[in-house]
């Protein structure tokens, strides 16, 4: 039996502090936004790599936002459609990935494959024609219409890892289940927590496009009631361009939350990840 290679500690060493740098990297910008969003304009230009001090600090920018621009609004319409969305494309594609792993019939891998094809095609190409059917359905300047594209955004690649998932529970355990006189939904809902780290990673996948979207808010709700942080902080930045200290305040409300929810969901994300990888 061949012994698998040791990798050495100098390869452990240099792999670790590839990424710790490649963290850095990717993590500076942000971090600088955010710093910078609490020190004065002079201070941003003279020093911004400084920390703010007692003399530097300063929530004029905040101030600006929140008196120029109806941050609170914009935030609770994001939550509402990252949170339904998330919500429709679990419900949907956990229920549409159970039918094809469990069920087999004759159009099974071509439906398969037809959902699959959602992962290739951007959902962009058919902008004139959703626009098209939220006017027919009375939708446009609504969140529905947001949360009802972002739902058809997002399951055909969840199915597509969900069905990968769902194989993998021992088909015993379901069988017994069903000698035990559980019915089919029964069985499915048995099955949910059992791929808790797929469904972790499919929000966390599709939580962050979602959120950081510009273009069908911009499209399907631009007004004032239904705009999105990401819309609204665009709009503010274009009506503030020359006042850096509220554009990095505005930026930093568009960043950290989805910022912290990826955080929350990152331990999923690997497990999922990882754990598909070795199916």
């Amino acid at each position: 039996m061949r012994e698998k290679p040791v990798v050495g500690r100098g390869t452990q060493v240099f792999a670790h502090l590839g990424l710790i740098l490649f963290s850095l990297l990717a993590t500076l910008p942000t971090g600088l936004i955010i710093m910078n969003s609490f020190k004065d304009r002079i201070s941003i230009f003279a020093r911004p790599f400084a920390l703010p001090t007692p003399t530097t600090f300063t929530l004029e920018g905040y101030q600006t936002v929140a008196t120029s621009a109806n941050f609170a609004l914009f935030f609770l319409n994001s939550l509402l459609v990252t949170l339904g969305s998330l919500a429709l494309i679990l419900l949907c594609s956990s229920m549409a990935a159970f039918a094809l792993s469990e069920y087999r019939f004759r159009l099974n891998t071509l439906t398969g494959l037809y959902l699959s094809l959602g992962i290739m095609v951007p959902i962009r190409l058919g902008t004139v024609g959703i626009l098209n059917l939220m006017v027919d359905l009375h939708l446009v300047n609504t969140l529905w219409a947001l949360i009802l594209v972002y739902t058809a955004q997002g399951i055909p690649l969840a199915v597509f890892v969900l069905t990968s998932f769902m194989r993998g529970v021992p088909r015993d355990l379901k069988e017994a289940a069903r000698i035990d006189g559980a019915g089919e939904y029964r069985i499915y809902g048995l099955i949910l927590p059992l791929i808790r780290p797929a469904l972790g990673a499919v929000t966390a996948i599709s939580m962050i496009p979602i959120w950081n979207d510009l273009w069908f808010p911009l499209i399907l709700a631009p007004g004032e009631k239904t705009k999105t942080v990401v819309l609204g902080a665009s709009a503010f930045l274009g009506q503030f361009v020359n006042d850096y200290n509220a554009v990095l305040a505005a930026l930093t409300l568009a960043i950290v939350p989805v910022v912290v929810l990826y955080v929350i969901f990152s331990r999923q994300l690997v497990s999922g990840i990882t754990g598909g990888a070795l199916k």
